[in-house]
């Protein structure tokens, strides 16, 4: 594949990534980026293209079975992902002229999909009649038998997920929360505090062209977009490092003070390691583990960058049980593997996700729980967290540890992200302005 050379090949071939090589869409998005080396603009429409294709997946294929003689299961992959994308710009983006929208995808299906122009045909065909219904309101509109069908349809949600999410939060909420999961996350940065230059984090992001505003409940958090944050100044000296509110408040639920022994059971990427030890004022063991070396070293380099020097790396895995770390910490973090289901606006791939290959979740996270609950001591706290919004990962895991270890308990807490809680929350993108994300707190008893 040649080096792409503007917005709409940038989202192409990261499309094209996805679905011939299994790429993480932001991963793809990002490598492309960096190729075709495009304005900032430019390169807020090819992640815009990108992530919306993805994110209206259902409701493209809808209106192509409309206006399509040729089934979709019969429709080149290449072709098929391109005319999504026309779509997506002709009836769901405003700003894009619809003679450009289907001229653009025309180019594209020549130069990259290896057809001839009976193909181009059939695609300039599909999308001028819709252009021409979209322009005169006289789009077909979904016929479905109740709400849940009709959120999967219209916000390209699997169907048991809408109504797992109907059943836990109601259908109003369940709307709420899929249109949230298609909306452009901001890039959320916390500053370190140790720096101690607050204001000064904030006018140096505006006066590097970045939008930026505080997040309204935690204001070491900026929200910010227009540019790559990793390759700004301030990320890499250290006074700024990525990381969603949600994680962070994990993080002062878990309440880590100077001298304590604590466990970050499962560390990667580091950002929850990073702001522990932000906490500890650099003073004190912390023992961040994972599974996989490579994610370690990623770790060690987070830490030498940002000066943290009471992190020792640990290469474990956090079902298995480590004898030597038996009522030796004073707090435990255990933000356990889970289905992500609440970071589907920055990963949206993960809604094509099956209840099958998700529901044995539960049970590996219920034993990492219980096996890192041996490493708290009497009187020391465990935090569990999860970056997904379903109940049978969340409370139903916290209920079935605490019907089986009596010697722990629920712990309230009071946060400003979320206000008082009896010891567990979970956060939504549309209420908390973070990342959707589960937040549990308990107390070893004896």
């Amino acid at each position: 594949m040649t080096k792409p050379t503007n917005a709409r090949e940038v989202a192409a071939f990261t499309l094209f990534d996805m679905l011939e090589n299994g790429a993480w869409s932001e991963g793809a998005l990002h490598h492309y980026l960096q190729l075709a080396q495009l304005s900032s603009r430019d390169a807020a429409l090819a992640a815009r293209l990108a992530y919306g294709t993805l994110q209206n997946r259902s409701m493209c294929d809808f209106y192509i079975r409309k206006y399509s003689k040729i089934r979709l299961a019969k429709i080149a992959p290449r072709v098929l992902e391109l005319m999504r994308m026309g779509v997506y710009q002709l009836t769901m983006l405003d700003r894009i002229p619809s003679h450009a929208a289907t001229s653009e995808t025309i180019k594209l299906v020549r130069k990259y999909c290896k057809s001839d122009e009976r193909v181009a045909g059939f695609v300039n065909g599909v999308l001028r009649s819709i252009a021409r219904d979209a322009e005169n309101n006289k789009l077909p509109h979904p016929d479905c038998p109740d709400k849940e069908s009709y959120y999967s349809l219209k916000y390209t949600h699997p169907e048991w997920l809408m109504r797992k999410l109907s059943s836990q939060y109601g259908q109003k909420e369940c709307q709420k929360i899929a249109q949230a999961n298609n909306e452009i996350a901001p890039i959320s940065v916390r500053i370190n505090r140790l720096k101690d230059i607050q204001d000064d984090v904030y006018n140096s992001l505006i006066s590097d062209g970045f939008a930026v505003e505080y997040h309204p409940t935690m204001n070491n958090i900026l929200l910010c977009s227009g540019g790559d944050i990793s390759k700004n100044r301030l990320f890499l000296d250290g006074t700024i490092t990525i990381q969603d509110a949600a994680s962070a408040a994990a993080v002062e639920i878990l309440e880590p003070k100077p001298d304590m022994k604590i466990i970050d059971c499962c560390a990667a990427p580091g950002g929850k390691t990073f702001y522990i030890a932000e906490n500890m004022q650099n003073k004190g063991e912390l023992i961040s583990c994972d599974i996989y070396e490579h994610k370690l070293e990623k770790i060690k380099e987070g830490a030498k960058r940002l000066g943290f020097s009471c992190i020792t790396t640990r290469l474990a895995d956090s079902g298995v049980y480590q004898p030597q770390f038996e009522k030796w910490a004073d707090a435990v973090l255990c933000d356990v593997p889970c289905s992500g289901l609440g970071i589907i606006r920055k990963k949206p791939e993960i809604r094509f996700k099956t209840d099958e290959e998700l529901s044995q979740l539960p049970k590996i996270q219920v034993n990492i729980l219980r096996n890192c609950a041996n490493y708290v001591k009497v009187g020391g706290t465990i935090i569990y967290s999860t970056c997904t919004i379903l109940q049978r990962e969340n409370q139903d895991v916290v209920n079935a540890f605490l019907s089986e270890n009596r010697n722990f308990e629920l712990e309230a807490f009071d946060h400003p992200i979320c206000g008082k809680t009896d010891g567990m929350i979970t956060l939504l993108p549309h209420i908390h302005m973070t990342d959707g994300f589960f937040i549990a707190k308990l107390r070893r008893k004896s």
